[in-house]
């Protein structure tokens, strides 16, 4: 496909909110996901998947224990998993992720931003034809034709095949992944994943100048300030 391999977000900046709101986010995340699939990682693969990358990104494990102890502990709390697609200046395009409790809340932050940076909201499957909904590994240890092979033999029909640096990135359904990531370990017992996500990739990119950059990188700042979001994905280039 020719797609260079992205991560699902830039690095979120070291500063004490930033990193408030990414241990919030995980917090939120573990809670939903050990309500809905047990909070033990043997038998809840997206628990375990999930509590991997956290500790990748360095959230304490206080957090993820009073997350996990709060659903044994019987608390009621409800989350929602929200998309919205967005349109910002000059043709550029947004899918917004949010995990919420609070649905009005959620959109009424977002639109409020929107209003502040030229941009609008659009209706489902407005924006989102213009991305491939993946899953992307990403390891090091063996080749493109070793890779092709494992996944093959496993009876798994992916996307792409890219080597990035020493890196070698898989690109497959969604509903794939965890298939993919048992595949690879069963070839490489030890392997570590640099990247095991679900995103959102643009078909094609754009380049913003002026204003209109002025407005969308505004807009990618005011989102990232609000709690309930959790993944945003764009096809600006920057």
């Amino acid at each position: 496909m020719g797609r260079a391999y992205e991560v699902r977000k830039a690095s979120i900046q070291k500063t004490g909110a930033a990193k408030a709101k990414l241990y919030s986010m995980y917090a939120r995340e573990i809670y939903q996901v050990a309500k809905t699939g047990g909070t033990e990682p043997a038998s809840n693969a997206v628990l375990k998947r999930l509590l991997e990358r956290a500790k990748k990104e360095q959230v304490p494990s206080d957090i993820i224990k009073r997350a996990i102890d709060k659903v044994n502990s019987g608390a009621d709390e409800s989350y929602d998993d929200v998309r919205y697609e967005l349109f910002g200046p000059a043709g550029s395009t947004l899918i917004v992720e949010c995990l919420t409790d609070n649905v009005n809340r959620s959109i009424s932050s977002i639109r409020a931003a929107l209003n502040k940076c030229n941009s609008k909201v659009g209706s489902m499957g407005s924006a989102s034809y213009m991305y491939d909904h993946v899953c992307v590994v990403s390891f090091k240890g063996l080749d493109e034709e070793a890779t092709l092979e494992v996944l093959l033999n496993a009876g798994i029909e992916i996307d792409d095949i890219e080597l990035e640096g020493e890196n070698i990135v898989v690109y497959g359904n969604p509903t794939d992944l965890y298939a993919i990531k048992e595949a690879i370990l069963a070839e490489l017992p030890d392997v570590s994943f640099d990247l095991d996500e679900i995103i959102f990739i643009p078909k094609d990119k754009i380049t913003l100048s002026g204003d209109d950059l002025m407005y969308f990188e505004r807009l990618l700042t005011m989102l990232d300030e609000i709690e309930d979001v959790q993944h945003v994905y764009h096809n600006v280039e920057l």
